[in-house]
């Protein structure tokens, strides 16, 4: 089965907890604070492996979650860092973030590999926490959450030549004969239900990928037929081979079948029309074609090369090949890797303009609601269980301006305000 496109959820591990430790020697009073940080939690990452060619191993596992750093030890030992989560993935996928619509990553080569969640530090033991106005610290962090987000992972085939045109007009059983690749064929449309890849070599040593696309139709680039599903794989070739019905069989006109496509390609994206396109003038051993052709030629007024063709008797198939494979020649993949990926989706971090660290909201039950990432990650890395923590905690709050916001929205002494699901008590 062809997967090539999946919802995920990742989730990075946290960080391990800081710990609240002493020394304590025989003969060394007040040895003073001793607790280590936390490991790292494991980042999420995904790396191409070329051998991958679909996203199928993604259909039965669609969440991946790193694990969390080891907590900190007595003796200033440090806690283990967590091992990374490397999860394999074919050539040509992108990483989108479901949420904002950012494209993460877009991984294209063998072994490139891109962070897709960031996993959070280790929490700080006690004796970072030592000064000399307190020599003992009674404070640790917990470690820090590791990202977690829902994306959305694509596959766009990775082939120097993208067969197109309508259902039918001849496209699998070309790739049939010119590659050991094995398509079904039928006469009935939309027998190619997933893209088929071949790689095709030339009577003089030269080789190049071909991929024989499901049929586009009128209106695919709105989602009709199949076409919606894989036009985007048409973004990564390097030349479109332009597969037409010369002979008419199916009562269409050939240059109206031209027309329609190159418009759905237009309309899915106005790049594809600067790509280079070659005519496949196919069935050319039927009855009508020549006269078809004639006709054809007149109205496209030399746009584009024509070769005559029979995918079934083979007729003509040697010349389009040898001109495919100089047309490649003329365009290094280096400079179809900067058009299909542009320099700004090749970073995969970006400056973010930092949100409001803190929003405030009301409960139905008239509780004061504090929400946001900054303001939840720090309650997520305060260890309530020691007063000076707590104290720490409330201390940041206030350097935040918690305090005044919620004077400013009419918190009076005793009303309740909650972080996630817990609940304090605010006071003057």
């Amino acid at each position: 089965m062809f997967v090539d496109q999946v919802s995920v959820y990742v989730k990075a591990g946290d960080g391990g907890n800081g710990l609240v430790a002493y020394r304590r020697e025989k003969y060394v009073p007040k040895g003073g604070p001793a607790g280590g940080d936390g490991g790292n939690g494991a980042d999420v990452k995904f790396k191409v492996d070329e051998g991958l060619n679909t996203l199928m191993d993604f259909r039965y596992n669609r969440h991946f979650k790193g694990k969390r750093g080891e907590n900190g030890m007595s003796k200033n030992q440090h806690g283990k860092n967590a091992p990374h989560l490397i999860v394999p993935v074919p050539p040509g996928t992108t990483v989108i973030d479901e949420s904002t619509g950012e494209i993460i990553a877009d991984l294209t080569e063998h072994n490139q590999e891109a962070v897709i969640a960031k996993g959070g530090r280790g929490g700080r033991g006690n004796s970072r926490f030592a000064t000399p106005r307190n020599p003992a610290p009674d404070i640790a962090e917990n470690g820090e959450p590791g990202q977690e987000r829902q994306i959305k992972v694509e596959l766009k085939l990775i082939a120097d030549v993208g067969l197109i045109g309508f259902p039918s007009v001849g496209k699998s059983t070309f790739l049939s004969v010119v590659s050991a690749a094995r398509p079904k064929i039928a006469d009935y449309h939309f027998t190619t239900l997933a893209p088929n890849l071949g790689v095709v070599d030339t009577n003089d040593q030269r080789s190049f990928v071909m991929a024989d696309l499901p049929g586009l139709i009128e209106g695919a680039h709105e989602g009709v037929g199949l076409g919606y599903q894989f036009l985007r794989h048409v973004e990564r070739t390097r030349v479109l081979v332009h597969v037409i019905d010369m002979a008419a069989t199916e009562g269409r006109d050939p240059y109206d079948d031209y027309v329609k496509i190159n418009q759905e390609l237009e309309q899915y994206d106005s790049k594809l029309m600067t790509r280079p396109q070659i005519i496949a003038a196919n069935k050319m051993d039927m009855p009508g074609s020549k006269e078809n052709l004639e006709v054809f030629k007149g109205k496209l007024q030399n746009k584009h090369p024509i070769y005559e063709i029979s995918a079934l008797t083979k007729d003509g198939v040697r010349d389009i090949l040898f001109a495919i494979a100089d047309k490649l020649e003329e365009i290094p993949k280096s400079a179809m890797d900067e058009e299909a990926v542009p320099k700004e989706e090749k970073v995969i971090y970006r400056y973010h303009k930092e949100e409001d660290p803190f929003k405030i909201s009301r409960d139905d039950d008239g509780a004061y609601v504090l929400s946001g990432y900054r303001i939840e990650k720090l309650f997520k890395m305060t260890d309530f269980n020691h007063d000076q923590a707590v104290q720490r905690f409330a201390r940041q709050l206030r350097k935040m301006g918690v305090d005044d916001a919620l004077r400013k929205r009419g918190a009076e002494d005793g009303d309740t305000v909650r972080i996630l699901e817990f609940e304090f008590e605010f006071m003057e």
